[in-house]
């Protein structure tokens, strides 16, 4: 089953109505103490920035891009109405120091902030499931 989540935010009433999709979050089975990365698709309706990523279930956050891994602030830019594939090979985030094992099946709950251009934030609540690969991949869905 894909999990879709999609997010209408609301921000004061003399900026916009921004809208946030996030697809398939997930991550990896991991060891207490060891990394995992997180994967997602990540859509907005007005151009923003990911500037900060926290979570219970980690020590330590990055952002990988390509080889390179960028702790706080990042920022990662994100275009509006692009998809932002977050996979292996591009951008991604890294958990470091994890607080326990995760194990498939579990879930792990992240907030992105998002920074607008007008200086406003938001938080962006993701529920990632910890599995083996992605949700597309467990069904025969390929993307191009």
């Amino acid at each position: 089953m894909h999990r879709l989540l999609c997010l209408v935010a609301l921000l004061p009433a003399w900026s916009f109505a921004a809208v946030i999709t996030v697809n398939e979050p997930w991550m990896r089975p991991a060891a207490r103490g060891a990394s995992t990365d997180v994967f997602m698709e990540l859509t907005v309706s007005e151009r923003a920035a990911i500037v900060d990523i926290r979570t219970p279930a980690a020590a330590k956050i990055a952002v990988a891009k390509g080889s390179r891994r960028v702790a706080p602030p990042f920022p990662v830019d994100l275009v509006a109405q692009e998809t932002l594939l977050m996979r292996d090979a591009g951008t991604h985030i890294v958990l470091s120091g994890l607080a326990r094992a995760l194990k498939r099946g579990d879930r792990v709950p992240l907030t992105l902030v998002l920074a607008y251009a007008d200086g406003t934030t938001q938080d962006i609540e993701v529920d990632a499931e910890v599995r083996r690969r992605s949700p597309s991949e467990d069904h025969g869905v390929h993307r191009h």
